[in-house]
């Protein structure tokens, strides 16, 4: 790729260019989900940036606001051709802009976090990408059903707990996707678990998977897994402070296989990390 000129232009992607930053994405090891594309435009067509040399583009960055207090920065990448020219910097400091005012998390890969330090943001926590295989369990829990069995109201009351602000849109697209299984455990009427499992360009993963107690976070991987094929690679993005995270990984037999830093600017929201199992996605949270 050649940049015969210096025709710098910043603008919101429309929806056929976030296909440019999925692809990217899946070029970096990063492995997105088939469906991801239209999940995240749902969740604010807005955020998402294209960085354009000459109209060609040359970089990418998401900027997601959700609700009023939170907002989330991914799809950070600059063509190889244009590194270090200072194409990147141009763009970030734009996704700053239109996060201005509200807590700004990301997932930044680690050598990077000196670079994010400088723009404000704190070290919160690790996520640990695992990689496993999956298997079959002898017998499923009972009281398991389709999250789309039960009242998205409930559902969305349920998963606020576990994220900095509401995120409606990304929920009900996120939870309806094609090439993905979405579960929940009720116990009575109340909603105590749930999670998604998503046909990925390399096996699937799981995410988010929030549950009360590891016990119910477990029958939820043995209920996802039975969704895809015996013997197919599935992954799942911990974060290192839930120990007993940790422990079911090990139980799958599961390897780490990428990491990221977990970091925020402004008041680090405060989730409970114990019943968090498994994030959503390191490009939206």
């Amino acid at each position: 790729m050649s940049f015969p000129s210096q025709d710098y232009q910043i603008a919101v992607m429309a929806r056929e260019e976030l296909s440019i930053a999925i692809d990217w994405a899946r070029a970096e090891g990063w492995n997105p989900g088939l469906q991801d594309a239209d999940c995240f435009y749902a969740a604010d067509p807005q955020g998402f940036l294209v960085g354009k040399l000459d109209r060609q583009p040359i970089a990418t960055i998401s900027a997601v606001k959700y609700g009023h207090s939170f907002g989330f920065i991914g799809f950070y990448i600059v063509h190889p051709d244009a590194r270090h020219q200072g194409y990147g910097i141009q763009i970030w400091q734009r996704a700053i802009e239109i996060l201005e005012g509200r807590t700004i998390g990301l997932d930044g890969v680690v050598a990077q976090q000196e670079n994010y330090q400088k723009s404000g943001f704190t070290f919160a926590h690790r996520n640990i990408r695992f990689a496993g295989i999956s298997d079959r369990a002898d017998q499923l829990h009972p009281d398991l059903v389709p999250l789309s069995a039960i009242p998205f109201e409930q559902l969305k009351q349920c998963d606020r707990r576990f994220f900095p602000e509401q995120r409606e849109q990304f929920l009900r697209a996120w939870i309806d996707q094609p090439d993905a299984q979405s579960m929940g455990i009720l116990q009575g009427d109340r909603l105590c678990a749930y999670g998604v499992i998503r046909a990925c360009h390399t096996g699937y993963k799981i995410g988010p998977l929030n549950a009360e107690t590891p016990d119910l976070a477990d029958a939820l991987i043995q209920a996802l897994m039975a969704t895809i094929p015996l013997g197919s690679t599935f992954y799942l993005d911990v974060p290192e402070p839930n120990p007993q995270a940790i422990e079911l990984t090990q139980k799958y037999k599961m390897k780490p296989a990428f990491e990221t830093a977990r970091m925020y600017r402004g008041c680090s929201p405060e989730l409970p990390l114990g019943q968090i199992f498994g994030i959503t996605s390191f490009e939206l949270g």
